[in-house]
Formats: structure tokens, sequence, C-alpha cells
């Protein structure tokens, strides 16, 4: 349960981080231009990866932008940027929660780790990943409209093709398979017989959240103890716990066991909205995971930020109420 802290409007927010699939060419672009708090962080990361991501994030071309290797570091360093500002504007929220590669900003935004030392990390992470991916033959799959255990008993049946197991709980009605491509598809074709109303194959270069991954678990392991993790200042929730984290040495393992852990969303969000929270804002490119709550949340109020419009709306909420 989320501790209760002082009566003010950011008791009632918190701050969600969308991870690898929501980047896209020009993502970070009007905030850096608007606001010096976000052109430092594209500045900052140019310097620290000795190479142009802000151009990366703002002209693309959008095939570099979707290799995994350029894609955390882009979302990563576009939340942040965004974080900044909030911050700058007195927009500080209670709980952060970030879903997969986002956790990591969630962190960023905790004071667990400096946005420098995140990435970092995340530079490793992207590449062990990406590594791990390209040995395997490999994919996830959304399948909707299918209750938890039925595509578990699905994903043990189809074991015989190879790894698969559910690798993300999302939301109400939306889970993610992730596995080795053969096992992926006859969980889609079970799922469909089973009365999934839709299954589909994402646009991925790696199984993660599964099994596969474990190359770059072990990968990670063995430098995640050089880095600087700090107690955080304000209420984490993890992924793969989908409750609030406080010791860093936990906070360590959990970060090492998402590699190959599902990713409990429902539950985190669950987790938030049950101490009272009311306002969820996604910090950092589109819109995935304000739907996500929605779904899960019915009376949520979701927002984003992302640009100057989102922004001034966030804060004409926040200074209204």
């Amino acid at each position: 349960m989320i501790e209760p802290s002082s009566k003010t409007f950011g008791d009632t927010i918190a701050f969600l981080f969308p991870g690898q699939g929501s980047q896209k060419v020009g993502m970070g672009l009007e905030l850096s231009q608007e606001y010096a708090a976000a052109r430092r962080i594209f500045d900052e990361a140019d310097a620290i990866l000795n190479r142009k991501l802000s151009q990366l994030c703002f002209e693309g071309p959008a095939e570099a932008l979707k290799q995994t290797e350029n894609t955390q570091l882009a979302v990563l360093t576009c939340s942040v940027a965004a974080l900044r500002v909030l911050h700058e504007q007195g927009i500080t929220p209670r709980a952060v929660a970030g879903h997969s590669l986002g956790e990591y900003s969630a962190l960023v935004a905790a004071e667990v780790l400096s946005f420098a030392d995140a990435l970092k990390l995340v530079e490793y992470r992207a590449q062990v990943m990406a590594e791990a991916s390209q040995q395997q033959d490999c994919t996830m799959a959304a399948i909707l409209g299918l209750d938890e255990e039925t595509l578990q008993d699905l994903c043990e049946a189809a074991s015989s093709y190879g790894v698969v197991q559910i690798g993300n709980y999302n939301c109400p009605g939306q889970l993610i398979v992730s596995g080795d491509t053969a096992a992926v598809e006859a969980v889609m074709g079970s799922a469909k017989a089973a009365g999934a109303k839709r299954c589909v194959q994402l646009e991925v270069s790696g199984a993660f959240h599964s099994a596969l991954m474990g190359p770059a678990q072990e990968q990670l392991q063995t430098v995640i103890d050089g880095f600087q993790f700090n107690d955080p200042r304000i209420q984490v929730v993890a992924n793969v716990t989908g409750e609030i984290v406080k010791a860093t040495d936990e906070i360590r393992r959990l970060l090492i066991a998402q590699v190959t852990s599902a990713v409990r969303w429902e539950k985190s969000i669950r987790t938030i909205g049950a101490a009272g929270i009311s306002h969820f804002v996604e910090v950092g490119p589109g819109t995935v995971l304000s739907g996500m709550v929605r779904r899960t949340l019915r009376k949520a109020i979701c927002l984003n930020v992302e640009d100057t419009q989102s922004l001034d709306k966030v804060m004409g909420i926040v200074y209204k109420g």
C-alpha cells in the first residue's frame, strides 16, 4: 500500500513512464525547443553517448529509431526531458511506475538513479538484449479478450514448440505472450480457438520478458553493482511485483529479474489507485499507458506530457485543482 502523505494536489498524481514501442520520429523536439530544462537533458545524453541521440529522436530515420539499442536510449531521454520540464513547473508526483524500460525513467524520477547512470545502464541493457534477440527466432504477440488462466494453460500446451510465456499483464483483456516464434504462433492459433477477440503479432526485435532473455539478464547482473542506487525520494512501484519497492538492494534485484519476468502492469496500476491517487500522467512519448490505465481503473483521470500542448493541459488541470 502506498503510504499517505500531506493533503496537496500532488498527492493525487502518479507519473507513468512508457517503454519500448512508444518511440516516434520528432519526439521531444517541441519541448526541447521551448524549454531549456528539456534541451539540457538531450545535450547531456549526446555528450554521455558521444553521438547525436537528439538528432535521431528529432529527425529519425524511423528504422534506426526502432532498433532496440537506439529505442531504449531515446525513450528514456525523452521521458526524462519531459520530467524535468514538469519539475520546473512545480508538478511532482506522489508515486511513479514505468512499463518495462520505463522503470528506469521512474527510478530517475524517484532519484534512485541519476540520469547519467540510468542512461549508461540502459545503453548496456539495450545492447545485451539486442544481442540475445539476434541469436534466436523469437517474437511477442498481444492476446486480447482472454483470461490469464486460460492463456497460461495455452502457453503450457505450446511448450513443445519452444519457450513461450506471458510477458506482460497489461490491463483487463490485454495480455502479451513472448517466446520462440513457433511457440508464440501456436499460442495465437489456440487462443483464437479458445475465444480470444484478437491475436496480434507485435513488431518487436526480441522475446522480451521471457526466459529467452536469460543471456542478457546474466550480463546485466555483472555490471549493475557498479552503479550508484539511492533510497527512493518518492514511492516506486516495481514491474515484477506490482508493489512498492523501497530498499536499494531489492530495486537492483528486481531490475535484473525484470529482464526475464513478466511486467505486472495491471497490478501496479491497481496498487497506485488503491491509495487514492486519481490522476495518472504519462511522461514521455505516446499514450499507450493511459489506455491501459483507463481499462484498469474506470474513474482514473489520464493525462500525458510529450509536447507543449499536452503540458499546457496538465498545468491547467493541476493549477485549477
